[in-house]
């Protein structure tokens, strides 16, 4: 029972957490306040449901009762009276009949999020807390820190928020361009968390990229003339088309060479493909997220692995390895690499990375090795490898592919 009440409860903050936080933060204007009520309501939650049941509509118990807290802690301070008033009367008039998810108070929540009163590591930590639910340890998995830097992070991004006295509120036109790399950077690596989850027991998240999607459209409509909003769509529309192609019946991950591309959404690929031309209409260069895309779209166009550009997407590697540097661009690149002038080239660049010490601690690295030493016929140090990879994931279903391809050589 109480297994089955916690499983509730995840899916629950999983699916609604963003859109309870963000109507907790626009009721008090802090969103550190509001990420520490809507929480204390889950506690209250595992506490209450397993006697009185899951009530019918759970998204709008969490906000009641996290909005009893706030005026509980404004009434036991003795403050901020004129609020507490403001609440309570919101308070009486809010019934779970009347619950309506408000998708612009979740854009509101990044927005506060990313703040520029914060660092941008601040900022992603934050983000990832509050809007995609994900726990500290996930977001330390997924950013390759330790668990005590995320929750470091996190603390500090709500003190200064609050100290900041920052609004939760969407900033003016004016402030857009400078905010919006922040925003684009965590729609997006909320988007990547639902395509690869970093843990658990499902390969998927698409609930999550979903939200991201949509989040990423409301950007677009909000400023149609920035090519990367539009670019960023573009990216996730293409890469969302796969979904229904990239796991079995019963959720095994399929790898892309094994997808039946027939069952690609074939309306996501247009959008993608429009989204793309139209943040090149725009006439400023392809930026990072636009040459994403581009990669993204010869996949789409491609009628099998065999018969994709493999030679431009190598190129459009190398252009997003210049103005956007990292150690996965240059991971990708080798695997891209790879498939135009086959795997001893790769392998010398995968080496290189692993000889700088990127990516140390990640499953990407010694997975990628482990294919190109497949490949080679060095079999011995390709099983090896695959299973340092299937040892560093913390995904259940990536770990098991990658035990399988060690046992399959």
């Amino acid at each position: 029972m109480t297994a089955g009440i916690h499983r509730t409860v995840d899916a629950v903050w999983r699916i609604e957490g963003a859109r309870i936080v963000a109507t907790l933060a626009k009721a008090t204007g802090d969103v550190g306040l509001a990420e520490d009520l809507a929480q204390a309501a889950v506690v209250e939650a595992l506490e209450q449901w397993p006697s009185v049941g899951v009530p019918r509509n759970p998204g709008a118990w969490l906000t009641t009762v996290a909005k009893r807290r706030a005026i509980d802690e404004w009434r036991r301070r003795s403050m901020r009276e004129e609020k507490q008033l403001l609440l309570a009367h919101d308070l009486s008039a809010y019934t779970e009949a009347e619950w309506e998810p408000i998708d612009d108070d979740v854009l509101r929540l990044v927005f506060t999020a990313c703040h520029p009163a914060l660092s941008r590591e601040s900022q992603v930590a934050l983000t990832l807390r509050v809007v995609a639910g994900l726990s500290t340890t996930e977001i330390a998995r997924m950013l390759l820190v330790p668990v005590a830097t995320v929750q470091a992070r996190i603390t500090r991004a709500k003190k200064t928020l609050s100290a900041a006295q920052v609004p939760f509120e969407t900033p003016g036109p004016a402030d857009w361009t400078a905010r919006l790399g922040g925003v684009l950077g965590v729609v997006y690596l909320i988007f990547t968390e639902g395509y690869a989850a970093t843990s658990g027991d499902r390969w998927m998240r698409t609930d999550l990229a979903q939200e991201a999607l949509r989040l990423g459209r409301v950007l677009a409509g909000l400023m149609p003339r920035e090519a990367e909003a539009h670019a960023l769509v573009a990216l996730m529309e293409l890469q969302a088309s796969r979904f229904a192609a990239r796991v079995t019946a019963d959720g095994a991950p399929v790898l892309l060479a094994d997808q039946d591309r027939s069952r690609w959404d074939r309306g996501a690929i247009a959008r993608g493909r429009a989204a793309l031309a139209t943040a090149d209409s725009r006439g400023r260069g392809r930026g990072p997220y636009a040459l994403q895309a581009a990669i993204a779209e010869r996949h789409a166009v491609a009628a099998s692995v065999a018969e994709t550009d493999w030679d431009e997407i190598v190129v459009l590697y190398e252009a997003l390895g210049r103005i956007a540097p990292s150690p996965v661009v240059e991971l990708n690149r080798a695997v891209a690499v790879s498939m135009a002038t086959g795997p001893a080239t790769a392998l010398q660049i995968v080496d290189r990375l692993a000889a700088e010490g990127a990516l140390r601690g990640s499953y990407l690295l010694p997975s990628v090795r482990g294919e190109l030493l497949a490949r080679l016929g060095r079999t011995a140090e390709a099983r090896s490898e695959l299973l340092i990879a299937a040892g560093l994931t913390a995904n259940d279903r990536q770990a098991a592919v990658l035990r399988s391809k060690a046992a399959a050589l």
